[in-house]
């Protein structure tokens, strides 16, 4: 088997923490690659902001990983996947993926009409109905329905195991309605959630199966990249940089959590030095392919 020479890095971004689950699910599909990641703390959340702020930040931090000569961007956030993806797409010089329709395929690859599909997200991420509208497009006869949990996003944050009664409350709460209609599938729609993952498969129950977003999101990059030809030859473990535009110290102790394995040098890059940012980029990352 042919093995590509590509050592440019995959560039990810998200509004925040969030996105760091997408980046452990790229670390156990493709080891081998360099990953530069983005995490936009100073405006966290994206789920409040209109569309049109939500794009100029997402550009703003498309320029900065530009800078990174990276061989594909992923947009590890369930908003900017959900109502500007496509504006990145046609805009950026390298493939750009977003986590919304990997993990609508998923879904509707699991089951069959009339088989319910439940997505469970933020309250933009719902009234988007980007995921509705995603799995529509592959399957029209397909029921869906749609909860947003805007409270997971914060236990998760504050560290709340998934054992607390608080967490257990908060599930019976949102998802209460979704166990009567008998889902066979639940789409978790906001990188967060996979830290529930026990807590939501023990109240959904065995039969409902979890569809990780950002699992089926790495498995999507790493099938364009192998077509490609622009996998990784390293034999060695990929390298991380963190990069985030407020709080590296808040997030370089709470990432820890998310991506499962110590999140060491956080570089601060501030909003307004995103798009002159490039001589303080550290040159081992800007590695062309050879």
């Amino acid at each position: 088997m042919n093995v590509s020479s590509d050592r440019r890095p995959i560039a990810v971004f998200d509004s925040g923490l969030g996105g760091l689950t997408v980046v452990r699910a790229l670390r156990q599909r493709l080891p081998h690659e360099d990953i530069v990641y983005f995490g936009d703390t100073a405006r966290v959340p994206y789920g409040s902001k209109t569309r049109e702020t939500v794009l100029r930040f997402s550009r703003e931090t498309c320029t900065f990983l530009q800078h990174m000569r990276p061989k594909c961007i992923v947009a590890a956030c369930n908003t900017v996947s959900a109502i500007c993806l496509s504006e990145l797409e046609s805009e950026m010089p390298v493939p750009v993926f977003g986590v919304v329709r990997p993990g609508a395929r998923a879904a509707v690859e699991h089951g069959q009409t009339p088989d319910l599909i439940a997505v469970i997200a933020t309250e933009a991420t719902v009234a988007s109905n980007a995921y509705q509208a995603a799995i529509h497009a592959l399957d029209a006869s397909r029921p869906v329905v749609q909860m947003a949990c805007p409270l997971f996003v914060h236990l998760v944050e504050e560290g709340f195991s998934e054992h607390d009664p608080i967490v257990e409350l908060a599930i019976e709460r949102y998802l209460r309605s979704i166990v009567r209609l008998s889902p066979s599938s639940v789409v978790l729609g906001c990188t967060h959630y996979p830290m529930l993952r026990d807590a939501l498969s023990a109240y959904l129950g065995d039969g409902v199966r979890l569809i990780d977003s950002g699992s089926c999101t790495a498995e999507t990059v790493e099938l364009r990249l192998k077509a490609m030809g622009a996998l990784s030859s390293a034999e060695t473990s990929g390298s991380l940089h963190f990069y985030v535009s407020d709080h590296p110290k808040r997030f370089q102790t709470i990432g820890s959590r998310f991506l499962g394995e110590p999140v060491l040098d956080v570089v601060r890059i501030r909003p307004e030095e995103l798009s002159a940012v490039a001589p303080t980029i550290d040159p081992s990352l800007t590695r062309a392919s050879a």
